[in-house]
């Protein structure tokens, strides 16, 4: 089973496109007026563009614990403004990710 564990590089991948999903759909939706509505037109290319770099900073700040059955990985993220900061703990199993945390602080 631990040979199924998914890895710290299958975490960071989902974790950035979790992330990246996550900002589209809830802070791309939110700018409007002034210089949220040039945010708005393009915030999806702004989010895509920076994807490399928020798999950076993941990969920087996610600690790893691995058991015999599963992985637990745990994400403190401290982004700029608007956006909220999160800290993540997500399960590795089988090959899968289970995200039982999303907290904003």
């Amino acid at each position: 089973m631990v040979l199924t564990n998914p890895g710290q590089i299958d975490y960071e991948s989902y974790a950035t496109d979790t992330l990246s999903s996550y900002l589209k759909q809830e802070l791309c939706s939110q700018a409007s007026g002034g210089l949220g509505s040039f945010l708005a037109s393009h915030c999806k290319t702004l989010v895509d563009t920076g994807k490399p770099h928020m798999k950076r900073v993941i990969a920087n700040k996610t600690i790893r614990q691995n058991y015999l059955l599963f992985s637990v990985y745990e994400t403190e993220l401290l982004l700029p403004s608007p956006v909220p900061n999160y800290e993540f703990g997500t399960i590795g199993v089988f090959q899968q990710f289970y995200t039982y945390q999303a907290d904003k602080f």
